[in-house]
């Protein structure tokens, strides 16, 4: 692959830059595998995410199986080894390819470090929106920790292939180092403290979504931002998860900086090859993992679970990375793009669907809206998420792009970014 990508192309100002007044780009200027893609991710995203909206993160703390279904079990299983970690990888891949994109079009347009300021305030909001929505709804926000690695990218914006191929085996490697690390490191008591912290928090999380007023859920999702990142063990926790987001935010960066979206034709045969490969690896370490996960539950380290974690990390980037070729692949045939027409529409307001997908699931299962929170279980949960998407998120996205040109969180973020109201209504642009 290396031979069909050309040298490095570091984002800079251009020569001939034009400086215009800083101006959101058109919604017109989409690039339409990027919107399938995300309407993938988007779908994917909400079953993964569907437990922790139902349930407490903390369930299961003890490793016992609250859900004994035959079904329930099987379909835990297939969400975890097909959907877990895949999809906010793939949203990841998407924001890496969209921040070169974007900056790279602010570049052109702008002069004297413009084009760095406007995007600093596209990632201060895109914060503020991510702590608004673990304040408000849920506190499995991934919009907070895109912002902070957007920062990152900043920096790594003029590096080489080289040093970016090199932090990214750093990140994977993090994974199996601080497994080997967790074995000499936590001793039974803290396995034992751990375990019924979990327990504490799972009783409290059940008080407050399950039984609770809006006001008590603020109160618990505020508490649980703090014992997140509060607590070592927990930013232990955190810097491989925000490492992981990372690896595949930079492949994404890689695939912009070479504008490899633009080259699908091109590229088809190493496409071809990589997806089967990609396949391959991806089952094999999801069987591993997912035996793993359904044989081990008992907490605390081990050997095994530095194997299964290993297994996690490549499976999770494989099965990704199988599942956007895959689309890819497909996208370049009429009749698929035109069957894929539903992931394109909800893809054009990302942002505007995954934060409705938080406000959908939360009046459903907590206490002050429908409260089904502890009710429904792994194999109805699956159901419901791909029903929400499909028969509401879908056709809402298609009845408002029908009459308007960006989402109303898409431009609201625009609006904050640029400070110029940008034309909401089709007929008014």
């Amino acid at each position: 692959m290396s031979q069909a990508i050309p040298s490095p192309e570091p984002i800079a100002i251009a020569a001939d830059a034009v400086t215009t007044a800083p101006e959101p780009v058109a919604a017109e200027d989409r690039i339409a595998i990027l919107d399938i893609v995300r309407g993938f991710a988007l779908m994917g995203i909400f079953i993964m995410n569907m437990p922790g909206f139902a349930t407490s993160f903390f369930v299961e703390a003890d490793g016992s199986h609250r859900w004994t279904a035959q079904y329930d079990i099987a379909a835990e299983s297939i969400r975890d080894m097909l959907f877990d970690g895949k999809f906010n990888s793939m949203f990841s891949l998407l924001f890496g390819v969209g921040f070169t994109i974007q900056l790279g079009r602010l570049m052109q347009r702008q002069v004297d470090g413009a084009a760095i300021g406007i995007y600093v305030r596209r990632l201060l909001v895109l914060f503020l929106f991510g702590l608004l929505h673990v304040m408000l709804l849920w506190p499995g926000d991934v919009l907070h920790i895109y912002a902070m690695l957007g920062f990152l990218l900043l920096f790594l914006r003029n590096v080489s292939d080289r040093a970016i191929f090199a932090l990214m085996a750093g990140c994977i490697l993090f994974i199996p180092l601080s497994g080997v690390v967790r074995l000499f490191v936590i001793t039974p008591a803290m396995v034992a403290q751990r375990v019924a912290e979990g327990q504490m928090w799972e009783a409290g999380n059940n008080l407050a979504f399950g039984a609770g007023t809006y006001l008590d859920t603020v109160r618990e999702r505020m508490a649980e931002l703090l014992f997140f990142y509060g607590t070592p063990l927990n930013l232990w926790g955190s810097v491989g998860f925000f490492g992981t987001l990372l690896t595949t935010m930079l492949i994404g960066f890689l695939i912009g900086r070479h504008k490899l979206y633009a080259r699908i034709p091109e590229l088809m045969p190493i496409i071809r090859k990589w997806q089967w490969w990609a396949l391959g690896i991806g089952l094999v370490c999801a069987g591993i993992f997912g035996a793993i996960g359904l044989l081990y539950r008992v907490p605390g380290p081990s050997p095994i679970k530095v194997l299964g974690g290993v297994a996690y990390v490549i499976c999770r980037l494989a099965l990704m990375s199988f599942y956007v070729l895959t689309i890819v692949r497909l996208a370049e045939l009429p009749v698929w793009r035109q069957r894929f027409s539903a992931f394109a529409i909800a893809g054009r307001m990302p942002l505007t669907n995954y934060l409705m997908q938080s406000l959908i699931a939360c009046t459903l299962f907590q206490n002050w809206g429908v409260g089904l929170w502890g009710k429904v279980g792994p194999a109805l949960g699956l159901l419901l998420a791909i029903s929400v998407f499909f028969l509401v998120q879908v056709p809402l996205s298609r009845w408002w792009l029908a009459r308007y040109r960006f989402g109303p969180m898409e431009w609201l973020w625009r609006y904050a970014t640029y400070g110029k109201r940008p034309a909401m209504r089709i007929a008014a642009a």
